[in-house]
């Protein structure tokens, strides 16, 4: 019964809404402006030296045969998505993942993984400055920072040398 005068009112003051217009006719809509174009860039501005990293292809980085050396079983044709390339196992099996991601994104994951107290061995002799931790390599090299992470279900040692040579590679791409 409550619900019923409550559905009663709300209707009520919607009908009397409805009916409430006011007499007078509405306004003529504005005349419509002329948006203007914008100015195309001057010289000026466009040969300013760009700060940024250069764009790297992380799929032309770590091609699929380099992929496939690390993780040790066939892999899956690469899925790029922007500064990341990814591939998969084959749904046969057995399981794995190689992923690679250049700029900001690898070394906000070397950041992430440091604040989880991850440990590192710092690796010499790979761009400027390189890192290996379980399943994962990090290296700066070129002004750019790549990382690289295997996943597998073996003892993450069992990697470590391929992914510190796979870095070393990588590296003189850059």
């Amino acid at each position: 019964m409550r619900y019923l005068k409550l559905a009663a009112a709300a209707a009520a003051v919607a009908v009397l809404t409805a009916c409430g217009g006011s007499a007078e006719p509405a306004a003529a809509p504005p005349p419509p402006t002329e948006v203007a174009e914008p100015a195309p860039p001057s010289e000026a501005a466009e040969a300013e030296p760009s700060t940024e990293a250069p764009q790297v292809d992380a799929c032309a980085l770590v091609p699929k045969e380099d992929a496939e050396k690390l993780a040790g079983t066939p892999l899956e044709d690469p899925v790029p998505v922007r500064e990341t390339c990814t591939y998969t196992g084959p749904t046969s099996g057995p399981l794995a993942q190689v992923e690679v991601y250049v700029g900001d994104g690898a070394k906000k994951i070397l950041d992430v993984d440091r604040d989880l107290d991850h440990e590192f061995e710092t690796l010499s002799g790979i761009g400027d400055e390189a890192y290996l931790e379980d399943g994962a390599v990090f290296f700066h090299a070129a002004g750019v920072w790549v990382a690289i992470r295997l996943v597998r279900l073996d003892d993450p040692a069992k990697y470590d040398k391929p992914l510190t040579e796979l870095a070393r590679t990588v590296a003189g791409r850059l």
